[in-house]
């Protein structure tokens, strides 16, 4: 039969590998490292649940539901507090809600009425039609104002990419802004008339996604996929060489050769280009070298609940550059899922570094954890020393859709034409967040089958 490579065990390649073999396709995953799970990582201690990467999955499209009941998991699954609704926002080193409502949005202290006035203006602002790529901090200030993107937009990027709104692409980084503007002329508009498209696609918004976990943490999901494929799971087999030959690709590693139909790369950018790769025809994967991925510290901290003032009544908080703060954002763990700290105790989730600070993630873990602390002390009114501390630092953390990223997605598609039977799914293709990733793989299936028809 007809078999398909794997390099790559996160998410992606998980998925990926998983689909196939359901389907009768042997399918082999090489992973370089010790363990399955790439960047998702839960670590129960002490009373605590500390995720070293992702916190949560969106439900925006089926497939990611249907990965949950195929895997047999809807038990084990779990989704926020009613409690933890609420996102807060820094302003003047306070967190303040972000309004949920026309009515929040008019009386909330977040924005001045100057901004509020940006809003109800933009419906009047002409699209750009040129076809000029702007990065996100061009596109807003084209359609919105300074405060917006100082207020809203810089620490939303923060959230998802850790990255520079000034230097991301608002075509690659957030689609569905552009989308909007050009389909309906306008935010707006493409917010309230998209809906309606989206609902009948069957495809969900991220504002309308429901979130969830499981009960020890998202580790959960890629340690079911990895049970499932037993022995076609080959750990610590870094790849040295893929071949393109007459019927397929072979596959080197320092375990030996294997054949194959195809190969899907589900590993990272970076090591894309650094992987040796002799194809029928010239290509040049170096390129690939260039896309950015700045540093990212974790940073897990256990408090008791008295001594913390702040009522942590929400999912998290993002903090402006601006703000002139050492943190990006913080996630109230301990408030969004149950079982993520003892009785008495809170877990915060603080993130270090990112495009804003690059320095900073990697700082010794003493001092990380002291800068983070004295962040939570002005934010959030945490005193005293933690007594839980769970930091990782990921060198290279989320690949950045800067201004130009098109030029990598051009040369994917025209690899993957040349080089028949060899394809790229995961976060530098489909998008960063854990659902794109899980779909990313979904659909990667689809393509690769057609190659073995």
């Amino acid at each position: 039969m007809k078999s398909v490579a794997i390099i790559g065990a996160g998410i992606t390649g998980l998925t990926a590998a998983f689909y196939l073999k359901r389907k009768g396709v042997p399918v082999t995953v090489y992973e370089a490292g010790a363990r399955a799970g790439g960047v998702i990582q839960s670590s129960r201690q002490n009373g605590f649940l500390a995720e070293s990467g992702p916190n949560t999955i969106l439900e925006t499209s089926p497939k990611i539901s249907e990965l949950i009941r195929d895997l047999n998991l809807a038990a084990r699954q779990i989704y926020p507090s009613p409690d933890a609704k609420n996102r807060y926002v820094v302003r003047d080193k306070k967190p303040v809600a972000m309004p949920s409502s026309q009515t929040e949005f008019l009386k909330t202290k977040l924005f001045s009425a100057r901004a509020k006035f940006a809003l109800a203006r933009e419906p009047f602002v002409s699209p750009r039609r040129d076809g000029v790529e702007e990065s996100v901090a061009e596109f807003v200030l084209r359609r919105l104002n300074q405060e917006f993107l100082d207020r809203a937009i810089d620490p939303l990027v923060a959230g998802i990419y850790a990255g520079d709104p000034h230097k991301l692409s608002v075509r690659h980084a957030f689609p569905k802004l552009l989308e909007a503007e050009q389909k309906h002329g306008s935010l707006i508009k493409g917010q309230f008339f998209g809906a309606a498209e989206q609902k009948k696609s069957g495809k969900i918004s991220r504002r309308d996604a429901k979130m969830f976990s499981f009960d020890e943490g998202l580790q959960v999901l890629t340690d079911a996929l990895a049970a499932q494929l037993g022995d076609s799971l080959k750990l610590n087999t870094p790849i040295i060489k893929l071949l393109q030959t007459k019927d397929g690709w072979r596959v080197s590693t320092s375990n030996g050769e294997a054949e194959f139909e195809a190969v899907i790369y589900c590993g990272t950018a970076f090591k894309l280009a650094e992987l040796k790769i002799e194809s029928q025809t010239s290509i040049d994967f170096s390129a690939f070298s260039e896309i950015r991925h700045p540093p990212v510290a974790s940073v897990v901290l256990g408090f008791r609940r008295e001594d913390v003032s702040h009522p942590l009544n929400g999912f998290g908080m993002l903090v402006p550059k601006i703000e002139d703060c050492k943190i990006l954002g913080t996630i109230f763990s301990a408030s969004l899922f149950p079982n993520r700290a003892p009785e008495n105790f809170v877990a915060l989730t603080s993130y270090v570094g990112g495009e804003r600070q690059p320095e900073l993630a990697s700082l010794p873990v003493e001092k990380l954890v002291e800068l983070v602390c004295e962040d939570l002390r002005v934010l959030l009114g945490a005193k005293g020393k933690p007594t839980f501390q769970h930091v990782v630092l990921y060198a290279k953390a989320i690949p950045q859709y800067n201004v130009g990223y098109g030029k990598f997605k051009e040369l994917m598609s025209e690899i993957e034409n040349k080089a028949a039977g060899l394809f790229f799914a995961g976060s530098f293709r489909d998008g960063v967040s854990l659902g794109d990733s899980i779909v990313s793989g979904c659909n990667i299936v689809e393509r690769a089958e057609k190659s073995l028809e």
